[in-house]
């Protein structure tokens, strides 16, 4: 049995092959075709050649007779070497016969001459005729009267093949010099531009096993004048460098995690230590137990925030939508919130629609993404400052914007928040977390049918924004 052979072609050969055969048959069409033109046009030449050369032969007959019957001694030898003025190398074969049909005069040797013209040629009422021998030879026969004052004499005939009206060798041979030409150049040219095509190709590929390597420090050509090849190019660099950041940051944010995990476990490890060493008694014992269980109800809060994003991110969020007033919800979701803050120094404002909207969305859902936001704005605000949760509509989304008057995400961190456990430079330092709040709220809102995104940020503040499907009806 054969099998299917697995074994991969170069770019370059594979479009230089099939374009180079496509090239080839299209050239071979043109040939057979123009082979064809020639021939039919230079048949039509010479037929016409020939009829004016039997017409100037009867012309000079009637000049000769005077318009009396011809006779046979009387013919000059204007017959023979004929062949030169149709610019075929044989000398086709040419009859003078009268009315009856009987030869006067001819240029064949007496032994391959008629002595008595067919009548089957002589009574035709065509110019030209088409004759087929039993030898699949064909012929063409031209003839033309001989006339004097409408007064018919005779008949001038010319007969010559069909091979040697159509021979035209040197047509052919320019034919064949111009088809090979056209190969050769149509080659050359497919050549050079699948070289020009393959090349970056080649590069991105070998760029592609290095990264694959593990080693990120590619180089590829920045002078590509083809759109789609350069684009090609251009979108691979740019994604070969977020790898390079995103794994950075995944070693940086393993060992985060590790640190994140490591400190409330080394802070319950002394305190129980100092506990089963009995070096703080009584009351003092009491405190350094409550704050074992702080370091521990912190620790499960970790680990339970990765367990929880990992079992969405493989599974999807599951959403329960139910019907809400959007300026209700919004309400008591932000009420809620202030509700539980011990620091009253974050002024908390909100803006509602003017005609409150009903649509379906998940509210414990909703409420996380905001809780996580309003949570990231007060960290971000040194001090006093402002928060202001404010609603629009568009014709299909609710639009929820939350602005705080925070220092701001710095520009290079920007495409990064989304990330999972990603953690910016001075967050990292002044809050505890894995990083997982605003790529689990993205999660969210995406589950709910929007989005989260960030809509702009500057060192004046930060203005996050949740899109919201409306009802379809």
């Amino acid at each position: 049995m054969f099998t299917k052979s697995n074994e991969k072609i170069s770019l370059l050969r594979y479009w230089t092959s099939r374009y180079l055969i496509t090239l080839c048959i299209g050239l071979i069409v043109v040939a057979i075709v123009s082979a064809l033109w020639i021939r039919h046009t230079t048949l039509e030449h010479r037929l016409n050649l020939t009829k004016l050369m039997a017409q100037e032969l009867a012309d000079q007959m009637v000049y000769i007779s005077e318009g009396r019957p011809i006779p046979r001694e009387k013919i000059p030898g204007l017959i023979t070497n004929r062949g030169k003025f149709m610019d075929i190398k044989s000398d086709p074969s040419i009859y003078v016969v009268d009315n009856f049909g009987t030869v006067l005069a001819t240029n064949r040797a007496s032994s391959r001459m008629f002595l008595q013209f067919p009548q089957q040629i002589l009574g035709y009422e065509k110019d030209i005729q088409k004759l087929k021998l039993q030898d699949e030879r064909t012929f063409y026969v031209v003839k033309a009267p001989i006339k004097s004052d409408y007064a018919l004499l005779g008949w001038v005939f010319i007969i010559e093949t069909e091979g040697n009206l159509t021979r035209v060798d040197q047509e052919y041979r320019q034919l064949a010099i111009m088809i090979i030409s056209l190969a050769i150049l149509g080659w050359a040219a497919i050549y050079f531009l699948s070289r020009r095509l393959a090349t970056p190709i080649k590069d991105v590929a070998k760029a592609a096993k290095q990264v694959q390597e593990g080693d990120y420090n590619i180089h590829l050509p920045e002078d590509i004048k083809e759109q789609e090849v350069y684009e090609l190019v251009h979108s691979f660099k740019e994604m070969s460098n977020r790898l390079q950041k995103l794994e950075a940051l995944r070693t940086e944010l393993l060992a985060g995690v590790t640190h994140e995990l490591k400190t409330p476990v080394t802070s319950i490890s002394g305190l129980l230590q100092a506990l089963n060493d009995e070096v703080v008694t009584g009351e003092e014992a009491k405190e350094f137990l409550s704050l074992s269980l702080v370091e521990t109800a912190k620790m499960k809060k970790l680990v339970e925030d990765l367990l929880t994003f990992n079992t969405f991110a493989a599974n999807a969020v599951p959403v329960t939508k139910e019907k809400c007033h959007i300026n209700r919800l919004i309400s008591e979701l932000t009420h809620q919130w202030e509700l539980v803050q011990e620091d009253q120094t974050i002024e908390l404002s909100v803006s509602l629609l003017d005609i409150s909207i009903e649509i379906d969305v998940d509210p414990i859902r909703l409420q996380q993404i905001i809780t996580n936001l309003l949570n990231n704005a007060k960290h971000a605000i040194e001090g006093h400052g402002k928060i202001n949760v404010q609603l629009s509509e568009t014709v299909d989304q609710i639009l929820i914007d939350i602005k705080d008057t925070g220092s701001g995400i710095p520009a290079e961190e920007q495409d990064l928040i989304f990330e999972r456990f990603f953690r910016g430079e001075e967050k990292k330092y002044k809050v505890r977390g894995l990083g997982l709040g605003l790529p689990f709220s993205k999660m969210i809102a995406q589950s709910l049918g929007g989005d989260l995104i960030l809509l702009a940020s500057s060192p004046a503040g930060t203005t996050f924004r949740i899109i919201l499907p409306k009802n379809e009806y």
